[in-house]
């Protein structure tokens, strides 16, 4: 993992973490997972198996301290990971066709709803759940899915553009431009 991604990851996680923190609650206290989206970026940007393995578990361990559901810590652990590896096959095999705005977006509507699903079960199956399954899926999941979708739609054109801009330069063809520049 180079050092470059690790420090981009962990603004993109802290930034996640903000959106975390200061977003309201949508049913019976509970919030929308905005650090699902900074994952999912990451994952987008930088889709090594060793980032997308330390950016889950980062997402995993922040998520398990902030969350107030019952259960939560553990479902929190057992749903990054596997949402992110989701994630990380769906990505892959839809970059290959085409990534924009949109198929990032859709990528996030989806990645939100397994996230959604295996964390409910999860929770279900450590201390169980407030409500239904069918209830909590329609009335939190499903509201969080459509957001995060959204941001994504939003934050991926511009994160997209930082990343060409500061991507390091191929040193053989800057030293081969500079050359053609002074002859």
């Amino acid at each position: 993992m180079k050092t470059r991604s690790l420090a981009i990851t962990a603004v993109l996680l802290a930034l996640g973490y903000v959106l975390h923190a200061v977003m309201p609650p949508l049913f019976l206290g509970m919030r929308p997972d905005m650090m699902l989206t900074m994952l999912f970026l990451t994952i987008i940007m930088f889709p090594a198996l060793s980032n997308v393995i330390v950016a889950a578990l980062a997402t995993g361990v922040i998520t398990a301290i902030t969350t107030t559901f019952p259960g939560g810590q553990i479902a929190n652990l057992v749903d990054k990971p596997i949402s992110a590896l989701v994630f990380l096959a769906l990505f892959l095999l839809i970059s290959r066709i085409k990534l924009n705005a949109l198929t990032a977006a859709i990528l996030t509507l989806v990645g939100t709803m397994v996230s959604g699903s295996i964390f409910l079960g999860t929770a279900l199956l450590v201390a169980g759940l407030p409500g239904t399954f069918s209830a909590l899926f329609l009335t939190v999941v499903l509201p969080t899915a459509a957001i995060n979708c959204v941001v994504m739609f939003v934050i991926y054109p511009v994160a997209n553009s930082v990343r060409k801009r500061t991507a390091p330069q191929n040193s053989k063809a800057v030293a081969a431009q500079n050359t053609a520049k002074k002859a």
